[in-house]
């Protein structure tokens, strides 16, 4: 069998696009259509059972004019007087009478087989174009989000749907994409702010490493022990970049998620991570307290290590000579809790937040002398939202920080909850 042709020279006309608003006003005509045809069918039943009443009792109603009415008025009164009739005269005047509502009967319901159906039909028509018309205005707002959202591109993240109209789902979802594209657009701005800072991070110790290979290159005076010399700063250099790469790839991991999640006690991850060397604290005179009470939680192990890590390690970085450091893990309201507070300077308070953004130092010093890449307490903040933390930080009057990191309760707990 051949197919049909189609197109605008085919033998069959192209049917036209089911779009939502041609499929709702066939919905709407047909549950009319439906509906109207019951209503049709119940009349026409109601008036065929209803249609035979029948004259019953030997009395039949005359109306006939008063004698004693006064003969010099316009319109003499009339009174109902009954006449009584015998048992045949009555069943002929029943016979009648049933043949006569019979007659009607059949001519209303003949006249409802004929003229319903046309009415039927025209009200249909009418039912079917007030439809195309509401499904138009019920639909114009997805017509205005459908080009918004192909209008709306990574250059122009910045435009909004900004519906009007009742508070109903159509209103509801304008809002949660006009929520999306902040979220898009704020996501677009960190990934480029974060793109541009890790190429100048990673551009400044290579443009360091190349000058000195160039000078030592340059220089007819160079011995074997200026070549170690600058070596051994390339190499520490390059420690430098593989730190810093190591915390860019921990900061994407921790920001594409969690993958698995197992039980974590933090109590023996904390006390792991206080035992590892840090010079600075001998260096700095630092004293170091650690307050820990078993805390368990749900997470990965390896990140939840270097978010304690990191805290520790900006806390001892970042502090003054004979200065402390305060750690502390326990469980709030069966949330594993840990808090980080520190000595340090003064920490403008508007300053807080900006802290945990990706390449941001306290100070220009540390920028220069590498001691810091900015990407500890962003590392900090990706690894608490991954696990769906909630972290707080506070800079007291008089310099520090401290920083409270609350995970939430464990799958078995929240289980148990809900169930009671």
């Amino acid at each position: 069998m051949r197919p049909r042709p189609q197109g605008k020279g085919g033998l069959w006309p192209r049917l036209p696009r089911r779009t939502a608003r041609l499929r709702l006003t066939a919905l709407y005509g047909g549950l009319f259509l439906a509906c109207g045809a019951i209503l049709l069918a119940v009349t026409y039943l109601l008036v065929e059972v209803t249609g035979y009443p029948a004259v019953s009792g030997s009395q039949f109603p005359v109306p006939l004019t008063d004698p004693s009415a006064d003969r010099s008025s316009a319109a003499g009164r009339i009174l109902p007087l009954t006449i009584p009739f015998s048992a045949d005269q009555l069943h002929q005047i029943q016979s009648v009478q049933k043949a006569e509502d019979i007659r009607v009967v059949n001519a209303v319901l003949r006249e409802l087989l004929i003229q319903s159906p046309v009415a039927l039909a025209i009200v249909t028509v009418v039912a079917l174009a007030l439809g195309w018309v509401v499904a138009g205005r019920i639909l114009r707002p997805l017509a205005t989000i459908t080009a918004a959202a192909r209008r709306i591109s990574a250059s122009n993240l910045d435009e909004r749907l900004c519906l009007r109209g009742p508070d109903d789902e159509l209103k509801a979802l304008g809002d949660t994409l006009d929520d999306l594209f902040s979220r898009l657009e704020a996501s677009f701005q960190a990934q480029r702010h974060f793109v541009a800072n890790a190429s100048h991070e990673l551009r400044t110790p290579l443009t360091r490493e190349r000058t000195m290979l160039q000078v030592a290159l340059d220089d007819p005076r160079t011995t074997t022990e200026t070549w170690r010399s600058t070596t051994r700063e390339v190499l520490t250099s390059n420690a430098e970049q593989e730190s810093l790469i190591e915390a860019l790839l921990t900061l994407a991991t921790s920001e594409s998620g969690l993958d698995h999640r197992e039980p974590v006690d933090l109590l023996a991850v904390t006390e792991a991570v206080l035992l590892a060397p840090r010079p600075e604290i001998g260096c700095l005179g630092l004293q170091v307290e650690a307050i820990t009470q078993p805390a368990a939680l749900h997470g990965d192990h390896l990140l939840v290590e270097r978010l304690v890590a990191n805290l520790i390690d900006n806390a001892v970085r970042h502090n003054l000579p004979g200065g402390s450091v305060q750690v502390t893990t326990g469980t709030s309201r069966g949330r594993a809790v840990l808090s980080v507070a520190s000595t340090g300077p003064v920490i403008p308070p508007g300053q807080v937040d900006r802290l945990f953004q990706p390449f941001q130092r306290l100070n220009a010093r540390q920028a220069r002398d590498g001691s810091s890449h900015g990407l500890g307490l962003s590392i900090v903040r990706a690894i608490a939202a991954a696990h769906d933390a909630a972290i707080t930080a506070h800079a007291p009057p008089g310099g520090g920080l401290t920083v409270n990191v609350a995970f939430p309760r464990r799958r078995g707990e929240q289980s148990m909850k809900q169930a009671t």
